[in-house]
């Protein structure tokens, strides 16, 4: 299967950049896995397509402030800084701007020397490790000099850090959100639970991976990026209870789904556990623990077109995102939703 099978037209004109003010009014496709069968809702309508007795999986990961901007204490020299995934109390593989100049022994500034970083080794792939030093609680720092790290197709700047969390996120972790639950207000998911629908909650900590392009030709030949999970017992036996009784399985977001999918074993059972996964997810997949998936609309030729792909068929999918396009639905982080699902309501 080739890369090139998941491309499709995208006018940038339809690239969201902004978030809306209201979650719960971006607009929602619906698609039945099985037929390609489309429905066009309000987000807020989700509800009316969830049943009493499924379960709702979010991922609670929280997006760290994670762009630091600095200058190198020797020149000056502006250097941007990504975390990436932290190795010890202080110190951090990270992601730097411009690459090749950070060496070993280079000590990076920011706020006017509230922060140091030294780098102290380079990795494959060129990111290096920095160990941190600073006066008070580093998360504080953070907060305070850090920057979203947005996505690179979003080129507007975020007047509210609060606008790219989910309104359940919790754990820190992640240098991306988990958009699909962005959509969700409080009021919202207090409307599914007394419908009784059961929600549950993993932990993804999503890493700029996800942005990744896939550069083979055969997709089975790209190497995914690993991400650490969490799913606590008491959730798991949620969620396999669920299952025992009937009721469906939702994942939201694809950090949700890849979650589940590397814990449950062949029989569907879900397991507690916490972990490295870099399952990868494409057309020929047998889905072992969700149902149906509450997602955004993805880049072309990206994982998580092949993910949602290997969900509801390739040929839907494309199908659909060409309804999309010609709907002028909004993509990407900030964009409309789709659900997809097995049974579609009039």
């Amino acid at each position: 299967m080739k890369t090139s099978d998941f491309n499709y037209e995208l006018p940038k004109e339809l690239i969201a950049q902004d978030p809306l003010e209201d979650r719960a009014a971006s607009r929602l496709m619906i698609l039945d896995k099985n037929t390609g069968e489309i429905q066009h809702k309000i987000f807020r309508d989700i509800k009316n397509y969830l049943n009493k007795g499924d379960c709702l999986v979010i991922n609670d990961t929280k997006v760290m402030p994670a762009r630091l901007i600095g200058e190198r204490k020797n020149t000056g020299a502006r250097v941007e800084v990504l975390l990436l995934v932290r190795k010890e109390l202080d110190t951090w593989e990270v992601l730097t701007y411009p690459g090749k100049k950070a060496k070993i022994g280079d000590k990076i500034v920011f706020g006017g020397g509230k922060l140091e970083a030294e780098v102290i080794n380079i990795v494959e792939g060129g990111n290096r490790i920095v160990k941190f030093s600073y006066d008070g609680v580093f998360e504080n720092i953070l907060n305070e000099l850090g920057e979203m790290p947005l996505p690179p197709y979003i080129t507007h700047k975020l007047e509210n850090k609060d606008m790219y969390q989910t309104v359940y996120a919790k754990n820190d972790g992640s240098a991306a959100a988990p958009t699909a639950g962005l959509h969700f207000t409080k009021e919202l998911l207090n409307e599914i639970k007394e419908m009784g629908v059961n929600i549950v909650h993993i932990t993804l900590h999503v890493g700029l991976g996800t942005f990744r392009p896939v550069k083979v030709d055969n997709i089975q030949d790209h190497e995914m990026h690993s991400e650490y999970y969490i799913v606590e017992k008491d959730q798991a036996d949620i969620m396999n209870k669920t299952r025992q009784n009937g009721g469906r399985i939702i994942a939201v977001g694809t950090t949700s789904t890849r979650t589940l999918e590397s814990v449950a074993d062949e029989n569907g059972v879900i397991h507690e556990g916490s972990g490295w996964t870099k399952i990868f997810i494409y057309p020929g997949y047998k889905f072992k623990a969700i149902d149906c998936l509450i997602t955004n609309f993805h880049l072309p030729e990206s994982t998580l077109i092949m993910l949602v792909s290997a969900l509801a068929g390739r040929e839907n999918i494309l199908h659909a995102y060409e309804v999309a396009v010609k709907e002028k639905y909004r993509f990407f982080s900030f964009g409309d939703a789709m659900f997809i699902t097995d049974e579609l309501k009039k």
